[in-house]
Parts: C-alpha cells; sequence; structure tokens
C-alpha cells in the first residue's frame, strides 16, 4: 500500500489549502484514514480522521471547525480541506491508513504513511 499526499504550499493566514492523499490497491474502504502533523521540534500530532463509511469524523480540538476530513471510496482518497488558517498550523502534513480500526488519534495504531507534505502559513 502506497500513501502519496500532495496540496500543500504558502498561504496567509486567514487563507485555506485542501490536502489530498492518493492511496494505492483494491482495499482503500477498509481502512481508517488519518491526517497527523508535525510541526518543526514538535511531535508528531493527531489532526482529523475518519471511518470507512465515511460517516464517522473526528478532529483535534485545535482544528475542530475550521479544518474538514472527507474521502471518496471510489476513487481511494482522502481529502483535509483547511480554511481559516493560522501559523500555528505550520507543519509537515502526512496522511496514513490504518487497516484494525484502533484508536484514530492514536499514530502507533496506522499501518502505512504518506511522505508528508509541508504547509507553511504566514503571519
Amino acid at each position: 500500500v502506497q500513501l502519496q499526499a500532495s496540496g500543500g504550499g504558502l498561504v496567509q493566514a486567514g487563507g485555506s489549502l485542501r490536502l489530498s492523499c492518493a492511496v494505492s490497491g483494491r482495499t482503500f474502504s477498509s481502512y481508517v484514514m488519518g491526517w497527523f502533523r508535525q510541526a518543526p521540534g514538535k511531535e508528531r500530532e493527531f489532526v482529523a480522521a475518519i471511518r470507512q463509511s465515511g460517516v464517522l469524523r473526528y478532529y483535534a480540538d485545535s482544528v475542530r471547525g475550521r479544518f474538514s476530513i472527507s474521502r471518496d471510496n471510489t476513487k481511494n482518497t482522502v481529502v483535509l480541506q483547511m480554511n481559516s488558517l493560522k501559523p500555528e498550523d505550520t507543519a509537515v502534513y502526512y496522511c496514513a491508513a490504518d487497516r484494525n480500526s484502533g484508536s484514530v488519534q492514536s499514530a502507533v495504531e496506522y499501518d502505512y504513511w504518506g511522505q508528508g507534505t509541508l504547509v507553511t502559513v504566514s503571519s
């Protein structure tokens, strides 16, 4: 299974970005999909996750109301729409796939990871 994240870039505070993650293989619909981020000098942290059907979605408190996660099981993609961006959202963003539907906020539960895409929010 390979995950390819894209969509990062430089944006001013208050702006928006849309991250996409394309997943190879035929079992995408069986994975919980998550987004994590890691800022310089900080640990990787949970951002958002979505369960297999797309109905149940989870967000970190820091992004709830500003970010939205969605998935398209026909296209093997998961999207993170990020609005009202803040400088503190600056980080490398990673998409990840979990085969076993564990704790969606725990990075150790995820089995596959993308390479990361850099998001920089200027003040």
